[in-house]
C-alpha cells in the first residue's frame, strides 16, 4: 500500500478512470492521484473510513458485475454524508492486500483494541493540521492556532509555559516527541491521578491488591477480582518492568479506564449472551420501515445501499414493495410517489450476498430461501411440512431460524389447509390492517430473513386485487402470514402465532392508552408490526420506546433519518452480539402477565431502582459542524431516560464556558427507575446557545440492563451513530434498590 497501487476509480457504468492510490508515511493518510496528468486528486484520512466492502456490493459495482470479477472490486464506505468510493484492482492479490490493509488501519485506530495508537493518531493528525507551512515543526503561534482547533481556551501564558517546557531543545518550535511531550501535559488526567493516587500508596504505582480493591470497591467486580487485575495489568501496562513486577501505572490506569473493561458498556453483553431458543414473539426485532429509501418518502432516491446499511447496523426486519416493472421484471420502489425505482433482482441478489451474521458464527448465510429448518419427517411427509406441522401451534425460535429467511405477506387459507393438501374451495386471502391509512399496506408484502440470524423482512406480493395473489407465492409465507386485527378478544380466540397484524403508530397509540395489558399479553404470543404514519413524508420517526413497553416485536423506523429515535434503536440492539435481537423481560413473555406500562406497581418484583450518575468531566469533545473557525463550545450534559411513562426524565448540568477540549462538571444526577428492565438511557452532549437552540455534539445510548456501575468512559457518538474517537464522558455510576 506504501508503494502504490494503480486501480480503477468507477463513478458510473460509462465513467471507469484510472488512479493511482498510495497509503502516506503515516500509516492515516490515502492520496490518489491521475494517471494521465500525475496530479494529486485528492486525499483522505482513515478516521474517516467506517468500512470495507468486497465484491459488487454497491450499486455502481453490480453494474460491472459482467465486466469485472467480484475479487478485484471493492467499495470504501465513509462516515457521514461522504459518498462511497468504488474501486477496481488490478488483481485479487492487489483488492486483498488493500481490503485487509484497509481493515487493519480501521480497526488499529479504535479504543476497543489499541488506546496507546488512537492517541498516537490523534496526535498526528493535529500535528498536521496545525503544521502550516508544512516544515514538520510547529513555532508557538502555530501553537495557539492549534489550541483553537482542538476546542482550547488557554490562557496565553499558560501555553507559552507549556510550550517552553515541551521545548527541549530550545528551538523555538517543537519537533516529533517535543510535540508528543506537550500534547501530552495538554491531556494531563488529573482527575484520573486524584483517584489513582485514592488508592496508591506511594501515589506511583498501584500493587496488584491495591488494584483488586479498587476493583472490588468502586468497579463492584464480582468475585475473581486478582485475576483480572493481573489481566488487566498484562494488557494494558505500558512498562515491561511494571508488568513483571505485577503493578499498574497511572498510565497504565488511564489506559484501563479507556478500555472496553472500563466502558459504561458491560462488555460481556456485547457478546451473544441472551436466550435463543424462545419464541420469536419473545424478542424485540431491529426492524427498518421502506427500507429501500435513502431519503424522503415522496421524492427520495430508492437504493440497495438502503439495504446495504440495514444490514452492516444489524436490522433484522427489511421492507421490499414490490411493483410491476418493464419486460415483466418486478421493480422496487414507493408506490404512487416520485421516489426513483431499482430492479426487484439487484435487491434479492444484496440480501443474499450479505455478510451480516451472529458474533458467534462464521459461516455465510446461505442464498435466499424459504425452507423450515431440518428436522426428520413423518413417513410420507416432505421434511418441511413435518417441521411446520409441529411448529404450527408454536412460535418458532431464532436458533431454529438462522439461516432462513422468511416471507411475511398475504396467504391463501391457513398453514394446516396447505399441510393437509388443497380442498374445494379458495379460501379468502389474509388482509391486512383495516381503513384507509393501510392501503399503502395492502400493496405490500415484507420479507424476514433469516442469515445466520433470522431476518425479518417485510415484501410486496403483485397483485392487484385478492384473487390474483399467486398460490406459489402465498405457499412461500409460513410463519408471518398477515391478518387483520379486529380486537384483543378476536385475535386470542381465531389467530395463531404464526400469523402478524400490522398497526400504524396512532392505532397503536390507542390501544396502548385503552388497552394497555391486553396488548402485552397479545405480544406475548403473536407478533406485532407497528409503522410510521403516512404523513410522515420527510422520513422522520415516532418514539419506539412506546412501543416496546407494551411487547410490540417489529418496530419499524426509517433507518435513514438521524435522531433521537435511531439513538433508542441504536441502543437497544447494540447488545446481544448485535444480532438484531432482544429477549423481552420475563414479565412481558407471560402471556397472563398482569403487567400494563401506565401502572409500574403492576410489574412484579423488586420496588424502584436509583441510579445516581457523577457526571466528572468530558475529553476532547468535537467542534459543532458548521461552526465559526476558531468558535470554542460550552459544553453540558443532558441525561434522559426513556422508559415506561413513569421513568421518562431528564437532567442536565450546567454547561462549562469556552471549553470542549477538557471540561468539568463534577455534578450529580438521581433517577428513581420502576422498570428498569424496559429503561434506555441516552446521555447527550450539546454546545449551550443561550439566544438559539443548543447544538448537538455528541451522544451514547445503552439499555439500564448494560450498564456497568463505577468509574467509567462514555465513548461517544456522532448524529449518524458513528464512533467520534477520543471525544468520551467520565462518569461514576452507582445502582441501589
Amino acid at each position: 500500500m506504501q508503494q502504490g497501487t494503480l486501480m480503477r476509480k468507477v463513478k458510473s457504468k460509462s465513467w471507469k478512470k484510472q488512479r493511482y492510490f498510495k497509503l502516506q508515511d503515516d500509516c492515516m493518510t490515502i492520496w490518489y492521484q491521475s494517471k494521465r496528468t500525475g496530479k494529486t486528486e485528492s486525499a483522505f484520512s482513515i478516521s474517516d473510513v467506517e468500512t470495507v466492502r468486497e465484491g459488487h456490493q454497491s450499486e455502481v459495482l453490480q453494474s460491472l458485475a459482467e465486466e469485472f470479477p467480484p475479487e478485484c472490486c471493492f467499495t470504501i464506505v465513509f462516515y457521514g454524508r461522504r459518498g462511497n468510493l468504488d474501486l477496481i484492482a488490478g488483481s485479487a492479490e492487489e483488492a486483498q492486500c488493500w481490503v485487509q490493509g484497509l481493515r487493519q488501519l480501521i480497526d488499529s485506530r479504535s479504543f476497543a483494541l489499541t488506546f496507546a495508537l488512537v492517541s498516537l493518531t490523534w496526535i498526528c493528525d493535529w500535528f498536521q493540521k496545525a503544521d502550516k507551512n508544512k516544515d514538520g515543526r510547529m513555532n508557538f503561534k502555530e501553537v495557539q492556532h492549534l489550541l483553537k482547533m482542538m476546542n482550547v481556551d488557554m490562557n496565553e501564558d499558560h501555553a507559552l509555559r507549556l510550550f517552553q517546557d515541551a521545548d527541549k531543545s530550545e528551538s523555538g518550535t517543537l519537533e516529533g516527541d517535543e510535540f508528543v511531550l506537550f500534547y501530552k501535559a495538554l491531556t494531563q488526567r488529573e482527575e484520573v491521578l486524584s483517584l489513582f493516587q485514592e488508592f496508591s500508596e506511594d501515589g506511583k504505582k498501584l500493587t496488584l491488591l491495591e488494584l483488586v480493591d479498587f476493583l472490588h470497591q468502586e468497579q463492584l467486580e464480582d468475585g475473581g477480582t486478582e485475576e483480572m487485575a493481573m489481566e488487566l495489568i498484562d494488557k494494558y501496562e505500558p512498562s515491561e518492568t511494571a508488568r513483571a513486577r505485577h503493578v499498574l501505572s497511572a498510565d497504565g490506569f488511564l489506559m484501563y479506564l479507556c478500555s472496553p473493561e472500563g466502558s459504561i458498556f458491560n462488555p460481556q453483553h456485547r457478546a451473544l449472551w441472551q436466550d435463543m431458543n424462545q419464541p420469536l414473539c419473545h424478542y424485540f426485532i431491529s426492524s427498518s420501515h421502506n427500507t429501500y429509501l435513502i431519503q424522503d418518502q415522496i421524492c427520495g432516491q430508492s437504493s440497495i445501499e438502503g439495504y446495504i446499511r440495514a444490514l452492516k447496523r444489524g436490522c433484522r426486519c427489511l421492507e421490499v414493495d414490490c411493483w410491476d416493472g418493464p419486460n415483466g421484471e418486478p421493480i422496487v420502489y414507493h408506490g404512487h410517489t416520485f421516489t426513483s425505482k431499482i430492479p426487484f433482482r439487484e435487491v434479492v441478489s444484496t440480501l443474499g450476498n450479505s455478510k451480516t451474521s451472529w458474533e458467534n458464527s462464521s459461516s455465510p448465510p446461505p442464498p435466499m430461501g424459504t425452507s423450515p429448518p431440518s428436522s426428520h419427517p413423518q413417513r410420507g411427509q416432505a421434511p418441511w411440512k413435518s417441521w411446520a406441522l409441529q411448529s404450527a401451534s408454536l412460535s418458532p425460535t431464532p436458533q431454529e431460524l438462522k439461516h432462513k429467511i422468511l416471507l411475511k405477506g398475504k396467504k391463501i387459507g391457513r398453514l394446516e389447509d396447505m399441510l393437509d393438501g388443497p380442498g374445494d374451495e379458495v379460501p379468502d386471502v389474509s388482509d391486512d390492517d383495516n381503513g384507509t391509512e393501510a392501503e399503502e399496506e395492502r400493496r405490500r408484502a415484507k420479507v424476514v430473513l433469516m442469515n445466520d440470524a433470522p431476518i425479518t423482512q417485510h415484501g410486496s406480493a403483485l397483485q392487484k386485487d385478492k384473487e390474483t395473489l399467486a398460490q406459489v407465492l402465498s405457499d412461500c409465507v409460513i410463519y408471518c402470514k398477515n391478518v387483520s386485527f379486529r380486537g384483543f378478544q378476536e385475535a386470542r380466540s381465531h389467530s395463531r402465532p404464526s400469523e402478524i397484524s400490522s398497526f400504524s403508530e396512532a392505532k397503536a397509540r390507542k390501544l396502548i392508552r385503552d388497552a394497555g395489558n391486553e396488548f402485552v399479553r397479545h405480544n406475548a404470543w403473536q407478533l406485532s408490526r407497528i409503522y410510521p404514519s403516512g404523513m410522515r413524508t420527510d422520513s422522520s420517526n415516532y418514539s419506539p420506546q412506546e412501543m416496546w413497553n407494551v411487547g410490540c416485536q417489529i418496530v419499524a423506523l426509517n433507518f435513514q433519518t438521524a435522531g433521537m429515535e435511531m439513538d433508542l434503536c441504536d441502543g437497544l440492539f447494540s447488545q446481544n452480539g448485535r444480532c438484531g435481537y432482544v429477549l423481552k423481560p420475563p414479565f412481558m413473555r407471560d402471556e397472563e402477565t398482569l403487567f400494563n406500562p401506565s401502572d409500574p406497581s403492576s410489574r412484579e418484583g423488586l420496588g424502584p431502582i436509583t441510579l445516581t450518575i457523577q457526571v466528572i468531566s468530558g475529553q476532547q469533545l468535537p467542534k459543532v459542524a458548521n461552526s465559526k473557525d476558531g468558535a470554542i463550545i460550552d459544553p453540558l450534559v443532558r441525561v434522559e431516560i426513556h422508559g415506561v411513562p413513569a421513568d421518562q426524565a431528564h437532567q442536565e448540568t450546567k454547561y462549562i464556558e469556552n471549553n470542549g477540549f477538557n471540561p468539568r462538571w463534577n455534578e450529580t444526577l438521581q433517577f428513581q427507575l420502576h422498570v428498569p428492565e424496559l429503561a434506555l438511557v441516552r446521555f447527550v452532549v450539546e454546545d449551550y446557545d443561550k439566544t438559539s437552540r443548543n447544538d448537538f455534539v455528541g451522544q451514547f445510548t445503552l439499555a439500564f440492563a448494560n450498564i456497568k456501575p463505577g468509574y467509567r468512559h462514555i465513548h461517544l457518538l456522532s448524529k449518524d451513530g458513528t464512533g467520534i474517537p477520543p471525544s468520551s464522558l467520565f462518569v461514576h455510576i452507582r445502582i441501589t434498590e
